[in-house]
């Protein structure tokens, strides 16, 4: 008898504070399909207004992150240029308000490693593997994504993925900055469980208004509005008040503030 495979989804797990989406296609090494890149934007927002999540970490199934678009569906990426279905996805998770880790075991690759880049922090597997591969079929990879991959890792080692399409290893993805952490890959998922419980432990109101100060600076410009926000934000939500005396008092914090 053939073994029925499950259907391409992602997976959304939530324990305590911290969100895990899963991306599971095992017919083709976790590609992305249309109907994936639609579903990401839809759990995104649930996440982003869900007061209980406070980290969200991306990975794939079975040791294998993801092999980049199903290729028998990429004709519509190419027609819709760059507003299509991985594009849209790809900006929405990267203006998740909330802390963003990828796991990464196995290749990360094309769309994979435009998923991984959008997300704030990357921590892989040793055996694990890297490319942007558009030169191998054709296609001119988007500006968005492009331009984010770049603010990454430099122009230079940008061009070397986008020219050749080759697939580096972990330990070249951490020497240029396309990834943050390398770890044997038996110790990768209790590495990122760890961190990201840190992450679950500090202040929310600091991460958020980080990531969008952060933003900012990467794009060359800034608003006195919205930084004089974040320190309204502050004050009135006794934020600092609560981290201060929690330090004082030697115990943990418990941060008031939650997004609107």
């Amino acid at each position: 008898m053939t073994e029925q495979l499950a259907p391409p989804r992602l997976e959304l797990e939530i324990s305590g504070h911290v969100a895990t989406i899963r991306i599971a296609n095992p017919a083709r090494r976790n590609a992305m399909t249309n109907d994936m890149w639609s579903r990401l934007p839809e759990l995104l927002d649930g996440l982003a207004g869900d007061p209980a999540v406070r980290v969200l970490v991306l990975t794939g199934a079975g040791g294998t992150f993801c092999a980049g678009a199903d290729i028998t569906e990429v004709d519509r990426l190419i027609a819709d240029g760059d507003r299509n279905l991985a594009v849209l996805a790809e900006e929405r998770l990267s203006r998740f308000p909330k802390p963003t880790v990828a796991a990464i075991e196995g290749d990360c690759v094309g769309g994979g490693c435009q998923l991984a880049v959008a997300c704030d922090l990357r921590f892989a597997a040793e055996g694990s593997r890297f490319g942007v591969t558009p030169a191998r079929l054709g296609i001119i990879y988007p500006a968005p994504t492009t331009r984010r991959l770049v603010a990454l890792i430099g122009p230079a080692a940008a061009k070397h993925l986008l020219y050749s399409a080759e697939l580096i290893d972990g330990e070249r993805a951490l020497r240029v900055g396309l990834i943050d952490e390398l770890h044997p890959a038996d110790r990768l998922a209790a590495r990122v469980a760890a961190f990201a419980a840190t992450l679950a432990q500090r202040s929310l109101l600091t991460q958020v208004a980080a990531k969008e100060i952060v933003t900012m600076a990467g794009d060359g410009h800034h608003d006195d509005t919205r930084v004089s926000y974040w320190h309204r934000q502050m004050a009135e939500s006794g934020e600092a008040a609560e981290g201060i005396a929690a330090f004082t008092d030697r115990r943990p914090p418990a941060f008031p503030w939650s997004p609107h």
